[in-house]
């Protein structure tokens, strides 16, 4: 197995301490230490903590999508691919042990003048809206799915169960998809 480069291993940590911690109550001296890297190395890939955080962002907007995407292609047409991506959160909640969204949290830690952050999130979730607008031909409804689905990030980690996003699915299929 290839030793994975100092680079990486940071970015490695941080998505986990990011995720699991918190932004702010994470330090670059605990990413140091549990990367294996040197303060250094750390600096001439990251310059700021606030860097690291970008590639962060950016790396779980990839790996989000690339998740999402592989649900939903699984669905044969339009209608059943919109109740794989709310069984998407399903999955990420399991997954992830009801931490929620990443890019919500985020944008709870971080002060609304930081522009690089709030725009890398404003664009995952520009992103969303869009990918939900492609499955649902009329514009309200696409909304509508979309409001739902960030509804349902957050109840669902509030109260740490699958319930909300099992009753949306439930109106989905009678309501906006009418299956």
């Amino acid at each position: 197995m290839e030793k994975k480069k100092p680079r990486e291993r940071i970015l490695d940590v941080a998505m986990d301490l990011f995720h699991r911690q918190g932004y702010n109550s994470t330090g670059i001296n605990q990413i140091i230490d549990e990367a294996k890297v040197a303060k250094a190395s750390f600096y001439q890939h990251y310059k700021s903590k606030e860097d690291l955080a970008v590639a962060y962002l950016n790396k779980r907007h990839e790996l989000w999508f690339e998740g999402l995407r592989k649900e939903t292609n699984k669905a044969k047409n339009s209608e059943d691919k919109v109740l794989a991506a709310f069984r998407y959160l399903k999955l990420m909640n399991k997954r992830e042990d009801f931490r929620g969204c990443v890019f919500l949290n985020m944008v709870s830690e971080v002060q609304t003048d930081n522009a690089r952050i709030y725009e890398i999130i404003q664009n995952h979730k520009r992103d969303l809206r869009e990918f939900l607008g492609e499955l649902i031909p009329d514009k309200d409804n696409a909304f509508l799915a979309y409001m739902l689905y960030e509804s349902c990030l957050t109840e669902s980690q509030v109260y740490r169960n699958q319930e909300f996003i099992d009753k949306t699915l439930e109106l989905l299929k009678e309501n906006i998809l009418g299956k």
